[in-house]
């Protein structure tokens, strides 16, 4: 089964995965006709803690709105930052909690996947029970990198780590690629 993948970076790794369809800026996932389950990764910057500080550009938000109408049609997964605003402006369920459209929420960090920083991240998804996702990897270790610096943190502190790059925050671990494809087939079953 074919899974399509809607709001990726330019250079993802999903195009490198088998039966993805990948809908990155170029080909634009607004166009996509829909019909198969999706991961769906529409941005987040106006969402996310720093939502203050974002510059979006006009109808970034709505990719968001979209992207939850889209999984909540076919089936699949929607990846965003822990505490998102869009779960309560889409009423989309806190986790343990499920919604009208038997979509519930998984709270993560991308570093059971390889990410080298913690990255609290909530899947929303529909259309597979949570005792049918595939296995998650745990890892206990300490993250080596942030996405960003704690109040006060310098350089040289005991618990400073390095910053990951603009780039590294926005890619998804092959990994975590691979696994999100996964849960995405289990949903269209």
């Amino acid at each position: 089964m074919t899974i399509s993948v809607l709001f990726c970076r330019n250079d993802s790794i999903y195009k490198t995965l088998p039966d993805v369809d990948v809908w990155d800026a170029d080909r634009d996932a607004l166009r996509w006709p829909g019909g198969t389950p999706v991961v769906a990764h529409p941005p987040c910057r106006a969402w996310g803690k720093l939502y203050k500080f974002a510059h979006p550009d006009p109808g970034e938000k709505d990719l968001a709105v979209w992207s939850v109408e889209q999984v909540r049609r076919w089936g699949g997964v929607l990846e965003h930052p822990a505490g998102s605003k869009l779960w309560p402006h889409m009423e989309l369920p806190h986790p343990r909690r499920k919604d009208k459209f038997y979509g519930w929420t998984l709270p993560i960090t991308q570093l059971w996947w390889g990410h080298r920083a913690g990255k609290a991240t909530w899947l929303y998804i529909v259309g597979c029970l949570p005792r049918n996702i595939p296995p998650i990897p745990l890892r206990l270790d300490e993250p080596t990198h942030v996405i960003s610096t704690s109040h006060g943190m310098r350089k040289g502190m005991q618990r400073y780590r390095k910053h990951c790059s603009k780039a590294e925050r926005e890619h998804t671990p092959i990994e975590l690629a691979r696994w999100l494809v996964e849960l995405a087939r289990r949903c269209g079953n």
